[in-house]
């Protein structure tokens, strides 16, 4: 394999790693979503072709909806930044003394004083970009996102459409292939493993325990599709008594 080639590869892999928090949380909302659309319907006593149009409605609808919900937010957090970063390259410029005594008093409260201060706010002063990238992480408290907001509002429906689709697989392959199975038990099973797999995912993302994260997983994604459920059920039975 080229050299070429396996930096490509290496590239890809780490592309992946760096929208995995997209995909985890477009999947989990993906399938809490369409499960809970699913069971509502089944509370309901809707046709499963009926669930089929609801189920594919919401995700569609919803997996769009989400990710140009993530694309704008993360656009306008890129926006924001480099607004300010334009705002610290024309105070640099034009009162650099005062943009100075603030690097002073940066490093003062880390701890630097005397001759040792001095030299540390010389480096940083002497370099523009550097100066500013000071100023924006400790002035500020702002710190660049390299990840494209385009890439993040696609992994997010990527995500949500492919979890999103395990609830209505059962329906889909009886729709194409008549079964005598219980449709929303084996729904309900499949589901399961989704989440399992996402929350599993999730204690990567955030750095927390893996049991803890699946059953937070599934308890959030049953907790909604039983509510769900419920009130579908509660529905029909006002409307079929009114």
């Amino acid at each position: 394999m080229s050299e070429a080639k396996i930096h490509e590869e290496i590239s890809f892999v780490g592309n992946i790693q760096n929208y995995l928090r997209e995909f985890v949380y477009g999947g989990i909302d993906g399938a809490v979503t369409t499960f809970a659309v699913v069971a509502g319907a089944v509370g309901a006593d809707l046709d499963a072709s009926i669930i089929i149009i609801l189920g594919f409605a919401n995700l569609l609808a919803d997996g769009f909806s989400m990710s140009v919900g993530a694309y704008l937010s993360a656009k306008s957090e890129k926006e924001n930044y480099e607004k300010h970063k334009k705002i610290e390259y024309w105070e640099i410029e034009n009162i650099p003394e005062k943009e100075r005594q603030e690097i002073v008093e940066i490093y003062q409260s880390k701890g630097f004083e005397g001759e040792l201060l001095e030299k540390v706010v010389d480096v940083i002063v002497a370099d523009k970009d550097r100066w500013v990238n000071e100023m924006m992480k400790d002035e500020l408290n702002m710190i660049e996102d390299s990840k494209s907001p385009f890439k993040i509002g696609l992994a997010t429906l990527v995500s949500f459409i492919l979890v999103g689709f395990i609830p209505l697989m059962v329906y889909v392959y009886d729709l194409v292939r008549e079964t005598s199975i219980d449709l929303f038990l084996w729904t309900s099973v499949f589901t399961g493993f989704a989440f399992v797999a996402v929350g599993w995912l999730k204690s990567f993302v955030n750095q927390t325990n893996v049991l803890k994260s699946i059953a937070e997983t599934l308890l959030l994604g049953f907790l909604a599709a039983l509510v769900a459920f419920y009130v579908g059920d509660f529905l029909e039975s006002l409307i079929a008594n009114a």
